[in-house]
């Protein structure tokens, strides 16, 4: 059969106005991610305050506008006070996720102030593995509170006068995983939450709150764990926390790019069992989706457990440094359009991670910065998927994988800047082998041209990024066309493509 794709994208065909933190990020205290990865004093790009300037700028590139912070595992044994204060009091710890040496020479002030550097909000997590409500609650007071109590006090002594003001809480991480320290049945973990989040919100009225989903859908659990927890936190919580990363051990690539598929129904899911709790409850509030970990994971698994078993105890050792390939970024790719065809609902969501750790960024110790392929695909979606997204009517030609039926060719979304004026398609041809046109009914976007199109594309699937060279990186295709209502598109095998079209 002839490969073929149609779509129709209509101003009326709206799924919701985006909220700009679904291109959140991450930054968990593992590996290098935060030693030697967003800190280094000494580093020739340092600033005043021991952060890399370079990773500064690539970071503000991708304009994340939250990330979630400090785990992750790590979270789950974290005394955030031990962060705190003057650092050369601060305690060194056995950190007990990575079985690595934990310094303490950033804590939640100094990220904080890096994160407002980069032009960024964080995504707070509290302990509840080995900690409770009144730990959190001190948190909280600590950062938010403008003064005149013990924490919002100590805050002050530090040197940090003004609240943090971070409205953004995890209620723990999870914890429904027997890896996670302090692991919970969904009963228990349930009701900790809410007693939780019952307290901090009389403490912070406008924070929102995000309870802990399930760790993926493996999870023997799932999704009664959400049924579960949500029956207690329903009343206290604003997001359920989803997780889920994949990888490409077998290396079928046709296969691997069809993986949304399983996202897809994964949100749907979660999705349905909280509005069943909506209505068991009857309820009048919709609880929203935070996929607050999402991304390639597999590269690296092997040798990361092989390190931390004949290794441990070291300060920032190279774990989880996955080196992404072309098809990762595909698969990114075809993510990120899979989280906007649900921004009705997931309102927030997390690239996990940002730099060293599965990160798009990654950086050499005593050198500079570089851009993985997976890089590319998450800023064009952070810098064009701003305003309304669209949902196109698509016919594509389908194919069979080993573990899929009916895999479109073609996947796609489009999203409308209605300030700017202008639509963004975002396109990812899965087909391994063959160019496919697309054609495209743009009529209620009378008088728009094409201002652009880039495209991610490589004959070799397996190419990569490195300090030296960057094999894989978007460039401009010719050939875009519109005449009148219709907009023809080449889209090249295997590719990502981002088409603008504007007035201007």
């Amino acid at each position: 059969m002839k490969k073929f794709a149609k779509m129709v994208i209509d101003k009326d065909f709206r799924i919701a106005r985006i909220d700009k933190r679904i291109y959140g990020s991450f930054i968990e205290h593992l590996g290098r991610a935060v030693y030697t990865g967003i800190y280094q004093p000494g580093h020739e790009t340092a600033d005043e305050n021991g952060f890399r300037r370079d990773v500064m700028e690539l970071v503000k590139e991708l304009d994340v506008p939250i990330i979630r912070y400090p785990g992750g595992n790590f979270v789950s044994s974290y005394r955030w006070e031990d962060g705190v204060g003057p650092v050369h009091e601060r305690p060194r710890r056995l950190e007990l996720a990575w079985r690595s040496l934990e310094t303490n020479e950033v804590g939640i002030n100094e990220f904080a102030g890096w994160a407002k550097a980069v032009n960024s909000e964080v995504m707070m997590a509290v302990n509840l593995g080995t900690r409770g409500v009144a730990d959190a609650c001190h948190l909280l007071e600590y950062c938010n509170h403008p003064s005149g109590t013990r924490y919002s006090d100590l805050r002050i002594s530090h040197g940090v006068r003004d609240p943090l003001g971070i409205r953004t809480w995890c209620l723990g991480n999870e914890m429904d995983g027997p890896w996670q320290l302090g692991a919970k049945t969904a009963e228990e973990y349930g009701r900790l939450a809410a007693e939780t989040a019952k307290a901090m919100k009389l403490i912070d009225p406008d924070i929102e709150l995000v309870s802990c989903g399930s760790s993926g859908t493996g999870m023997p659990t799932f999704p009664e764990w959400e049924a579960a927890t949500l029956t207690h936190t329903y009343d206290y919580v604003d997001y359920v926390s989803l997780h889920q990363y994949f990888g490409n051990p077998d290396n079928d690539t046709a296969d691997f790019l069809a993986l949304t598929m399983e996202m897809d129904h994964f949100i749907r899911t979660v999705i349905a069992t909280c509005d069943f709790v909506k209505a068991k409850k009857r309820g009048k509030k919709d609880i929203n989706l935070s996929f607050d970990e999402w991304n390639v994971w597999f590269h690296s698994t092997e040798g990361d457990n092989e390190e931390m078993k004949n290794h441990p105890w070291q300060q920032a050792p190279a774990l989880l440094e996955d080196v992404y390939t072309f098809e990762d970024a595909l698969l990114v790719g075809l993510m990120l359009i899979t989280l906007i065809k649900h921004s009705d609902r997931v309102r927030m969501a997390c690239l996990a991670q940002l730099v060293n750790v599965i990160a798009p960024i990654m950086t050499l110790k005593d050198g500079g910065a570089w851009k993985q392929t997976i890089y590319y695909p998450f800023l064009h979606a952070s810098r064009y998927g701003r305003g309304v997204a669209l949902q196109p009517v698509i016919a594509s030609s389908k194919h069979d994988t080993k573990n899929f039926s009916d895999v479109a060719d073609v996947e796609s979304v489009a999203v409308w800047n209605d300030e700017a004026d202008e639509l963004t398609i975002f396109a990812v041809n899965r087909d391994l082998s063959e160019d496919i046109i697309l054609n495209c009914d743009i009529g209620s976007f009378s008088g728009y041209r094409v201002l652009s199109h880039q495209v991610l594309a490589s004959d070799d699937l397996k190419a990569v990024n490195g300090p030296a060279k960057e094999n894989v990186a978007p460039e401009e295709q010719k050939g875009t066309t519109v005449e009148g209502r219709d907009l023809t598109v080449c889209l090249r095998k295997a590719s990502w493509n981002v088409i603008r079209l504007g007035k201007r």
